[in-house]
């Protein structure tokens, strides 16, 4: 079968795209904007990319045209699609169809943390000798890809609360039917499709709805969010995991020297050094403790799995040392997400070095502005700050980030690059935070940094 899919190189795509070619379908999509890692991958895959969405390459048609999110009416290769009557569905329908309904589907979801527990879940079962399938929004290092469709019994998928599809407003996780769900955290975002936090609790709650009564929900404790969503019913098992008396699962973790400690219901302790920094990871791996339990991995064996773990690319990711300058990258876009990374970091910087945060208001929830009372806040942890913000926000950034000292706000990515590249000196940490390539921040600073005297 010829499969043709719009917005091929997003991280969801570009894993449908693998997962396809691996059943025997000729794969070829279209993209306007296309860039690595899911680029690389697609080259590797030998898939034909479109730049932009040309209705020719829809002719000959296709079998099936997979549409992704980001596309609407209007465009051309959709408005070609609708008018010839070719064969069309969305990414998570045609995945839940192909993959997941032959498969026990573990299912992670939540604000943050997503891409990280679906790779430590996949990784432990792995480990395990149980060759799961998966498909998770980056490259996982140990693997090296992004999707697999595996030959055991389990498939991990990161599930994410976007929407499906121009023609399906739903999330996309409503389609994934699981049998082991994580709820890691709920917070407002992607303020761009929805209004509010309840909106948000109302689309898990159409997940947790699909659950069938052996399926298990695996989520924090204390957290007020995911209580007020589980309070409008389950019909599932519930365990709850977290640092307090009143978790299920207990774990505690010591930043200074990595130990991380878990207690399951049944008493038994276990405890190791966990190679992934900040209080956030280790909430992170005991949510994937939890799951991986439920599934036949005793907490010895899903502990042990960790360090042989490599993480995922972009989630703190060292990309380069250069003089003595550090320069990492992470996904983190959301105040939350940014506070915990720098956090994170943090004890790994020792004077005389600095930790220089560097962050973009790229995503649509940033750029309307929704979390600007609280943002400068998450970056109180970084020595200095420095933002890239489009001239036309419509909201005033420099007054929202006045109380936090020494910030800088850039509207072009060259006068940010050769400003940090000139603060940064050895032992400095350089923190670059966005949800997108970031104008190639990352690549171009450890350039700056070599021709530097």
């Amino acid at each position: 079968m010829h499969i043709h899919i719009l917005g091929i190189g997003g991280t969801f795509m570009a894993g449908i795209a693998r997962l396809a070619v691996e059943m025997g379908h000729r794969v070829t999509g279209a993209d306007a904007h296309l860039y690595p890692p899911m680029s690389d991958q697609l080259d590797e895959l030998g898939v034909a990319v479109y730049n932009g969405y040309d209705a020719a390459a829809l002719d000959p048609a296709p079998d099936m045209v997979i549409i992704g999110n980001a596309l609407s009416r209007g465009n051309p290769s959709v408005e070609y699609v609708l008018s010839n009557r070719l064969r069309y569905t969305s990414g998570p329908a045609w995945l839940y169809e192909e993959v997941l309904r032959h498969r026990h589907v573990i299912a992670v979801a939540g604000t943050h943390g997503k891409t990280t527990v679906t790779s430590i879940v996949t990784w432990m079962l792995e480990h395990g000798g149980m060759e799961p399938g998966f498909l998770v929004g980056g490259v996982m290092e140990n693997f090296g890809v992004s999707a697999r469709l595996g030959h055991g019994k389990f498939f991990v998928v990161e599930a994410d609360e976007y929407d499906t599809a121009f023609f399906d407003k739903r999330s996309k996780f409503v389609h994934y039917a699981p049998g082991t769900l994580i709820v890691n955290n709920l917070e407002f975002d992607h303020a761009d499709i929805f209004a509010d936090l309840d909106a948000i609790k109302r689309q898990f709650h159409h997940l947790i709805r699909t659950l069938p009564r052996e399926a298990l929900i695996v989520c924090p404790t204390p957290d007020e969010a995911i209580d007020a969503l589980l309070e409008m019913g389950a019909w599932s098992r519930v365990t709850r995991f977290g640092e307090g008396a009143d978790a299920a699962w207990r774990y505690d973790y010591d930043g200074a020297s990595g130990m991380l400690s878990v207690t399951t219901p049944a008493g038994e302790h276990v405890q190791g050094v966990s190679p992934l920094l900040g209080g956030h990871n280790a909430h992170n791996v005991a949510a994937a403790m939890v799951a991986v339990a439920d599934v036949g991995l005793t907490p010895a064996q899903a502990l042990a799995a960790l360090h042989d773990f490599a993480n995922v690319k972009r989630r703190l990711e060292l990309r380069g040392c250069i003089k003595g300058v550090s320069v990492f990258d992470d996904f983190a876009h959301h105040p939350t997400a940014i506070a915990a990374t720098i956090a994170a970091l943090r004890p790994r910087v020792t004077a005389p070095g600095r930790l220089i945060a560097v962050s973009e208001m790229r995503s649509n929830t940033m750029r309307m502005g929704v979390h600007r009372d609280i943002l400068a806040g998450a970056f109180a942890g970084a020595d200095r700050t420095a933002i890239l913000a489009p001239p036309d926000l419509p909201w005033d950034i420099n007054a929202a980030f006045a109380a936090l000292p020494d910030h800088h706000i850039f509207t072009d990515s060259a006068a940010l690059v050769t400003a940090v590249s000139n603060w940064a000196h050895a032992d400095d940490a350089l923190l670059v935070m966005s949800n997108g390539a970031f104008e190639n921040v990352h690549a171009r600073l450890l350039a700056a940094l070599e021709q530097r005297p």
